[in-house]
């Protein structure tokens, strides 16, 4: 079960209006999420490429708002303390952030225009794929993805039997790369709850194994 909590953060104006259902990246994210077969090499070389593309300006979309659904989930989702992995970490606007909290945070991204933008203070970072993480299983007492695609059997694999798993959306249903918290909950293997809530422009989830 997912408990949705009040928004303590209220919306801003001129929310960005990035994406909708229809987006290229949006039907991407469905298709990892939920398709077995969904993820190719030939997809993460092209979408490896769109990011190295998109690197040398992505510092210009990071500001004060994008962040407060991550602070909020960081603040009420009571996740599990440990070692986080960020997948998706771009150009490491939020590991500063999920370093203050977790330790130790290891950054990874597919793109590597986006980890070498990347603050070196915040910790290790790692050039991989998100469907193939070169992490042992049951090392991570954290998974964050903010803005980051889905590998459901890789984040189930990777995750401690108690750890949780942290989907944050900075602009909600108008982000590119976008599941409700019901949709992550059911894309997941197993059953899993949690707690989620909108915050700011976005939404955030948190969730862990439901052993009850």
């Amino acid at each position: 079960m997912i408990e949705f909590l009040p928004r303590v953060i209220a919306e801003a104006p001129d929310r960005p209006e990035l994406a909708g259902p229809d987006h290229p990246i949006r039907k991407v994210t469905r298709k990892i999420a939920f398709e077995p077969g969904g993820w190719t090499k030939e997809r993460a070389s092209k979408v490896a490429e769109l990011f190295d593309s998109l690197a040398p300006d992505w510092h210009t979309r990071a500001n004060e708002a994008r962040m407060e659904p991550l602070e909020d989930a960081l603040e009420r989702g009571d996740a599990q303390r440990g070692m986080c992995l960020e997948v998706g970490s771009g150009t490491g606007f939020g590991t500063g952030r999920l370093a203050e909290r977790f330790d130790p945070v290891l950054a990874i991204d597919l793109s590597m225009q986006m980890l070498v933008r990347a603050p070196a203070e915040a910790g290790p970072r790692l050039c991989a794929d998100g469907a193939e993480l070169p992490v042992a299983s049951g090392a991570a007492q954290a998974v964050v993805l903010v803005n980051a695609f889905l590998f459901p059997a890789e984040v189930e694999r990777v995750l401690a039997p108690e750890g949780s798993l942290m989907w944050v959306s900075s602009l909600g249903d108008r982000t590119p790369i976008y599941l409700s918290a019901e949709e992550v909950a059911r894309a997941m293997p197993g059953r899993w709850s949690g707690r989620a809530a909108e915050a700011g422009w976005g939404s955030w989830c948190v969730l862990s194994r439901d052993t009850g």
